[in-house]
């Protein structure tokens, strides 16, 4: 797995307490905006959305990569699942710039720009490529096992 750099790792991590706090209102703001592309919303379970439960499992997520960033082995499992779940659901490359663009903003809108400098949203960029690039070769290479196109 590509490492992020030390500056963004320090950056991401120092969110952490901030994630914690306000990391379901930042997911709900990320579907918010990503169901404005109807192929993409079509891919997710509605009742699970409706619940909550999708957006409480996404900021888990995101707070265990912040709080891990630094020790990447500790996500292996979450990871596997999160790649078995998108080939099941079908997410492509393609996908990836829509999710940047829906949680890059959300997250400087619940946090503020005072908390959610420049900086942090260029680590936090950074942080979330890192990840994507992963799980996208690792997804091709499911496609590819399955035999799905």
């Amino acid at each position: 797995m590509k490492i992020a750099s030390q500056h963004t790792m320090e950056i991401v991590k120092s969110t952490a307490p901030a994630l914690e706090q306000h990391g379901v209102a930042i997911t709900s703001a990320m579907y918010a905006r990503l169901f404005e592309h109807p192929e993409v919303e079509a891919m997710f379970d509605r009742a699970a959305q409706s619940s909550g439960e999708q957006p409480r499992k996404l900021a888990a997520a995101i707070l265990a990569y912040a709080r891990n960033i630094d020790r990447l082995e500790n996500l292996s499992p979450a990871v596997a699942r999160m790649i078995a779940r998108h080939v099941e659901t079908g997410v492509r490359p393609e996908h990836y710039p829509l999710v940047a663009e829906a949680l890059l903003p959300a997250i400087r809108d619940v946090l503020g720009p005072d908390v959610v400098t420049d900086a942090v949203l260029e680590a936090w960029g950074e942080a979330y490529w890192m990840l994507a690039s992963v799980l996208i070769a690792a997804e091709e290479q499911a496609y590819a096992t399955t035999g799905i196109e």
